[in-house]
């Protein structure tokens, strides 16, 4: 009798070049006027300005993630509120390979405790008015959320 091999193949997690794109989460945190935002300190983005996420974790739901990075990146314990959006990622390198791909999902929270300090993947944090948020060169759909992020906020507040 033969044997039947499976024909499938394991995949591994790998940010960069990756063999199918990856689900990353975002914590838009608003608190009154101010947006928090890191400074990432590895690839993608390293030293950029940045909203706090990253990488959903096998068996993790996508709000626990939120919460989870949030507190991993900023040190704040937040409570995601609202989904905010839903955005692609496609980072290519200089052969117009795609060496880096998420879809991002965020979501609008509020810090529910814990004092602003980097962490993690974060080289610095920090809170932003939205005036301040130009002089960033922040990616199109990021600046997008983040008005979306302070636009719910004043909506919950009345």
């Amino acid at each position: 009798m033969e044997s039947i091999e499976p024909c499938f193949k394991i995949l591994t997690m790998q940010r960069e070049f990756p063999e199918v794109p990856l689900i990353g989460v975002g914590a838009i945190i608003v608190e009154g006027e101010r947006v928090v935002l890191v400074k990432r300190a590895h690839p993608p983005l390293q030293a950029q300005w940045s909203i706090p996420g990253g990488v959903l974790e096998i068996g993790e739901l996508v709000r626990e993630a939120a919460v989870r990075e949030a507190r991993e990146e900023t040190g704040l314990t937040v409570e995601p509120l609202q989904l905010l959006g839903v955005y692609d990622r496609v980072l290519r390198d200089s052969k117009q390979r795609v060496q880096y791909h998420y879809v991002l999902i965020d979501f609008l929270c509020q810090r529910v405790a814990g004092d602003l300090a980097a962490a993690s993947d974060a080289a610095e944090v920090r809170w932003f008015t939205q005036e301040e948020l130009p002089e960033l060169n922040l990616a199109e759909d990021t600046v997008d959320v983040i008005q979306k992020g302070f636009a719910k906020a004043r909506e919950r507040c009345g």
